[in-house]
């Protein structure tokens, strides 16, 4: 096929671009079922140290911001009511979309879909503070999700703040009806 003006490759690219079109298109709903979960976590850090009210704060945002509901933190380990704490740790209890796949038969279905979520960007001297409670909570919350995509980059540095902490995690939500 020949376009006056517009050249092979250009015509090449664009007919590439249009058969790939439908990898970036919204993925199909997935059939999902709300679980409970159990996590006990024992916050282990070295360079950036959390109160216990401060460590249960950080792990509510954490966990709304992947969806979780109905949630119960309650904090552990804490000697002393205020200031940071030397193993401040959550006992959490959640309800969290995971696959129907992996559900009990009966429990209610509802449509979701797989959101990729940015917990920490990787920017600024937070995220070079938060390298050892990203890599904890990789290892410890994520599973709990079924997530999936999960990218962690960090190199942390005990007692030293490391900059470009990422993590981020694509997990089910529910699907909006139309």
């Amino acid at each position: 096929m020949s376009v006056p003006g517009v050249s092979r490759s250009v015509l090449a690219a664009l007919a590439a671009m249009m058969l790939a079109a439908p990898v970036f298109a919204a993925s199909a709903p997935v059939p999902a079922v709300w679980v409970s979960r159990h996590v006990y976590f024992v916050y282990r850090g070295f360079t950036v140290h959390y109160s216990c009210s401060g460590l249960r704060d950080e792990i509510v945002q954490l966990l709304t911001r992947l969806g979780a509901r109905d949630l119960n933190v309650r904090s552990v380990g804490c000697v002393r009511p205020e200031g940071p704490a030397r193993f401040p740790g959550v006992d959490v209890s959640m309800q969290v979309l995971a696959p129907a796949a992996r559900a009990a038969a009966g429990a209610p279905r509802l449509a979701a879909h797989w959101k990729k979520v940015v917990l920490l960007s990787g920017s600024g001297y937070r995220a070079g503070g938060q390298c050892e409670l990203m890599t904890q909570f990789r290892h410890t919350f994520l599973p709990v999700f079924d997530a999936r995509a999960i990218h962690l980059r960090a190199t942390c540095v005990p007692q030293q703040i490391t900059p470009g902490t990422h993590l981020s995690a694509e997990v089910l939500f529910p699907s909006r009806a139309h």
